[in-house]
């Protein structure tokens, strides 16, 4: 059989935009806070575009900060979505590599678990392009705390699933990453946070990565079953608390 190509890892989203929503983490505070200091500016009042918007989740706490921002979603499914669950905030279709955004417009660009699915060679000069002088390129992701026991046990029985390597995947967010030409400098932050959630809810966000929405249904759903008697072994209520460390990088062209 032959691997799904990224294109297809990127639109796999679609079909599974309200599980999206439902279940997958947030972001604390403390990353907002750290985004307005690395930036030198309030997010407050701040013209911000969030690329790859996905359902919202960052747009909407952004929004919530007080910033004049508009979303950008290329998925059809996605962005339907997003309408539902943000009428009150306007989203655009389209993506990274070809903003749909005029020159200097931008105070601050963010991409919350998205700039994966750009091509740096063609995003970056967009992001330039886009952005006021003075303004932001901020780009994050939510990672697995792989210093807690229970979750580190959870990893490697993914990563024999999927033959990944997440603890190498972790590392490699990085300012090369970012930019592999390194042509803008990048500050890095770490915040670290968590969320108590079901198991059922735990299942449904690690369902929801691309991973897993590309492989058969019956495979995954297979899994999915083992890993929940899993679980539920080392929490039998049913509840359990996930730890994140989202990685921060934010560059000022």
């Amino acid at each position: 059989m032959t691997a799904p190509s990224h294109t297809d890892r990127a639109h796999c989203f679609n079909a599974a935009a309200a599980q999206y929503a439902a279940s997958r983490p947030s972001y604390p505070p403390a990353l907002f806070d750290a985004i307005g200091d690395l930036a030198g500016r309030p997010l407050t009042g701040s013209r911000v575009v969030d690329i790859g918007a996905g359902t919202g989740i960052a747009t909407a706490l952004l929004h919530a900060r007080g910033a004049d921002v508009i979303a950008v979603e290329p998925g059809a499914g996605m962005a339907a979505e997003f309408r539902r669950g943000h009428p009150d905030i306007p989203v655009v279709r389209g993506d990274g590599n070809t903003l749909p955004l005029a020159d200097d417009s931008a105070d601050l660009l963010t991409y919350a678990q998205a700039w994966h699915w750009t091509d740096p060679s063609r995003a970056l000069p967009e992001a330039v392009r886009v952005l006021r002088p003075g303004g932001a390129l901020a780009l994050w992701w939510n990672t697995e705390a792989l210093d807690v026991p229970w979750i580190a046990q959870a990893a490697r029985r993914v990563e024999r699933h999927l033959g990944l390597n997440i603890a190498e995947e972790k590392l490699n967010i990085n300012a090369h990453v970012a930019d592999p030409a390194e042509r803008l400098a990048f500050t890095r932050r770490e915040v670290r946070w968590s969320r108590r959630v079901t198991v059922d809810t735990h299942l449904a966000n690690l369902g929801s990565h691309s991973t897993f929405l590309v492989q058969n249904e019956e495979t995954t759903a297979a899994f999915l079953t083992e890993e929940r008697a899993h679980l539920l072994r080392t929490f039998p209520d049913g509840v359990l608390e996930e730890v994140y460390d989202v990685i921060l990088l934010l560059t000022k062209p």
